[in-house]
């Protein structure tokens, strides 16, 4: 999965390792694909009903491999994993033979799953994804990176007891407010959404909201990804008066397309962090974001005309036609939320992950263990 950024747990591996080898360490990835520099590849692995499910969502599960893992793992300081899968757990029962420190990460949120299997109600099963996810895998790490507070919450809830570190994944500095030739029609008000088009992430919200706006005349919707409900998202987007646009960018295109847009709507019910709405802010567009309780975006509302009210289309259609009326007051906004995208900068994420993997290597020289 390395190799392809279609997703934000990718998204953050490969930037995270670019920065560090920037910052002069040696990052060396064990992953499915093909082997390279620092690259160690291995098979993808196949779980009948799981994997047809899971390719839809653009995921992939690993081969675990002994000879690639101690191969890759020799001279190192410290493993680092970011999925709790049997290809990370047999690569931290190696790590521990070895003597290697390790720490992990906690980007699958439970409701990833669960909606996407339509259990969405049905709360204890979430509840017993994390209690499941520690007995199986967190409880050998006494150091876990968190996207957000709102995730080192859950896992305080849900009884983790390790040392968490919050660190955002972070904004590359490419993602900042310019001056483009616009590749959106200038007539429209033109309105993005990125991310997977998948059940949780609720772009067929920001449609219902649009065609509940006083001006769905004037409204142009760009979605940006791909994912199983495009067909859906394409059949209820033929009533509109300007069916959504949906494409799937490159860096430099997403960069351009945001600057050439004029709102972000981030629809999403369920979010760890979402690198998707903190890139389009740190471009200087304003977001609207839905208030889920499941959703960790929420911190970056300034205030509540950035909010609105989760899976409620009308309380969303209220938030775009304030921001259609007050353009003034938009690109004061703007301005704010281009200052706030400076703050989650990649290269100062990647300077708290530093910390937090010192803190694992001195913790266990000084105490020779893992997990508690």
């Amino acid at each position: 999965m390395f190799d392809e950024e279609n997703n934000g747990t990718t998204m953050t591996a490969r930037r995270f390792a670019d920065m560090l080898r920037q910052r002069g360490h040696q990052v060396r990835v064990v992953s499915i694909g093909e082997s390279g520099k620092d690259k160690f590849g291995v098979p993808e692995a196949h779980y009948k009903l799981v994997t047809r499910i899971s390719h839809k969502q653009g995921f992939c599960f690993a081969t675990p491999d002994e000879k690639v893992f101690r191969k890759a793992f020799k001279g190192a300081d410290i493993v680092h994993f970011f999925l709790p899968f049997p290809f990370e757990r047999k690569a931290a029962k190696i790590a521990r033979q070895m003597g290697i420190p390790t720490s992990a990460a906690f980007h699958l949120q439970p409701e990833n799953i669960t909606y996407n299997i339509h259990c969405e109600k049905v709360e204890l099963l979430s509840v017993g994804f994390y209690r499941f996810a520690h007995r199986y895998f967190y409880k050998d790490f006494n150091h876990i990176h968190c996207p957000s507070k709102f995730i080192a919450g859950e896992l305080r809830k849900n009884g983790y007891k390790q040392k968490l570190y919050v660190i955002s994944n972070g904004v590359d500095d490419e993602f900042r407010p310019m001056e483009v030739e616009k590749v959106t029609d200038p007539e429209k008000f033109n309105i993005l959404m990125i991310g997977r088009l998948s059940y949780e992430k609720k772009q067929d919200i920001l449609l219902k909201a649009v065609e509940c706006s006083k001006y769905a005349d004037k409204i142009q919707v760009y979605l940006a990804g791909h994912g199983p409900c495009e067909k859906a998202l394409r059949k209820q987007g033929e009533t509109m008066k300007n069916p959504p646009i949906f494409g799937f960018y490159t860096k430099e295109e997403l960069i351009r397309l945001i600057n050439s847009c004029d709102l972000y709507v981030h629809a999403a019910y369920i979010e760890s962090e979402a690198i998707a709405c903190m890139e389009a802010f740190a471009c200087g567009l304003v977001p609207v974001i839905s208030n889920s309780p499941k959703s960790a975006t929420v911190q970056f509302a300034l205030d509540d005309r950035s909010l609105f009210e989760a899976d409620n289309p009308d309380d969303l259609a209220r938030k775009i036609d304030y921001w259609i009326e007050n353009p003034e007051m938009k690109a004061i906004m703007s301005t704010k939320y281009a200052m706030q995208g400076n703050t989650y900068r990649v290269s100062e994420s990647v300077k708290q992950a530093e910390l937090m993997f010192n803190d694992a290597i001195n913790d266990f020289k000084e105490n020779g263990g893992y997990g508690r």
